[in-house]
């Protein structure tokens, strides 16, 4: 079971209270130094909560005034700064998920996968390719590529099922915590894309990514692509 940090408690703790009535929304919280002390953590430890409460749209610092308890944004619905699994995005929206294949296959890396991983192009790599389906219907396709290091023979040593980042965690205690994602719209005549192509007005979104742990280290890169017809994905953009 995974420790909470100093910080984590602290902002959980803040939280609490305010949930509580303790500070309500446009009050100013007391003192920094005043503050550390009821908490019983330094001045350190309790600005870094602030700081990311404040990132989470649950506090507003005004420098020189002081820190402001505020009404959180409502939560945005798949929304792309969150990281989620197929499967969650597929249960979230209502739907059965399902799977209808699956291929696992060592294969030479190619030189894209290669420079993503941070390896030499044509080592062997570990791919895992899934089609998805919600409902009966086949709504992704998941293409992933694991660093041969990292992950070393695990899908060799044992069978797959299920979510892969519960995979990872539970086998090789490997906590996906990141990614870096870039979103294409792939051409028509591509082969995965048109695994998809199942209704005359059906679209593909193709999303690269790689995928880290908490100690910032790559474990795989996936191609994934998804019908837009059945997923949205939205984005919170700010003004400095």
């Amino acid at each position: 079971m995974n420790l909470m940090s100093k910080t984590a408690l602290i902002k959980q703790q803040l939280i609490q209270m305010i949930s509580e009535g303790a500070y309500r929304v446009g009050e100013r919280l007391p003192s920094e130094p005043e503050m550390s002390k009821t908490l019983g953590v330094s001045r350190e430890t309790f600005r870094d909560a602030v700081k990311q409460m404040e990132l989470e749209g649950r506090l507003l610092i005004k420098h020189g005034v002081g820190t402001f308890v505020i009404q959180p944004l409502p939560g945005i619905p798949s929304s792309l700064d969150r990281l989620s699994s197929t499967g969650e995005m597929i249960r979230s929206a209502g739907l059965e998920e399902g799977e209808s294949r699956i291929s696992l296959r060592k294969l030479e890396s190619s030189r894209e996968v290669a420079q993503k991983l941070g390896i030499m192009t044509g080592e062997p790599v570990m791919m895992l390719e899934r089609i998805r389906t919600a409902d009966g219907e086949p709504v992704a396709v998941t293409i992933n590529y694991f660093h041969p290091q990292r992950v070393g023979d695990l899908f060799e040593r044992l069978d797959f099922s299920g979510s892969l980042l519960e995979f990872l965690e539970l086998h090789l205690s490997i906590r996906i915590v990141k990614s870096d994602t870039e979103i294409t719209v792939p051409l028509h005549v591509d082969r995965n894309c048109q695994k998809l192509l199942i209704h005359p007005a059906t679209t593909v979104l193709l999303f690269k990514q790689l995928h880290y742990d908490e100690e910032h280290q790559a474990i795989f890169y996936s191609t994934d692509y998804m019908r837009s017809d059945v997923f949205t994905f939205q984005i919170r953009r700010t003004r400095n």
